[in-house]
């Protein structure tokens, strides 16, 4: 099994940049496929980005394709969310994932297929 724990949220303005990072203990990273997912208040968690185990392939949700970054250094057993050009919009907690038992490049991006989860951290945008 893996701890995951993410950091980096913050209050920042429109148009600001702001880098999540989800540090992972435990059953080794590298076997670890991952994923971000953010939820606003009143409304259902929703995919951000995924990566696959070894790095080289990512996915994301449209809204913020371009304006997102997601990457994995697993010498560090951490993945990071970098994210530019902020909006209200992003506003939420973010939330790392991990899966396990899928191909290296699998890019999940339904919830359901991950087994693990860390606490969350906020992001607040401000207009």
């Amino acid at each position: 099994q893996v701890q995951l724990v993410e950091s980096g949220g913050e209050l920042v303005q429109t148009g600001g940049s702001l880098r999540l990072s989800c540090a992972a203990s435990g059953r080794t990273f590298i076997s670890y496929n991952m994923g971000w997912f953010r939820q606003a208040p009143g409304k259902d968690r929703e995919f951000v980005a995924a990566i696959g185990r070894r790095g080289g392939r990512t996915l994301y949700r449209g809204s913020v394709k371009g304006r997102f970054t997601i990457s994995r250094d697993n010498a560090k057993n951490t993945m990071y969310l970098q994210m530019n050009s902020l909006k209200p919009e992003d506003t939420a907690v973010y939330y790392c994932a991990a899966g396990y038992d899928y191909s290296a490049d699998a890019l999940i991006s339904s919830q359901n297929a991950y087994n693990y989860w860390g606490q969350g951290t906020q992001v607040t945008v401000s207009s």
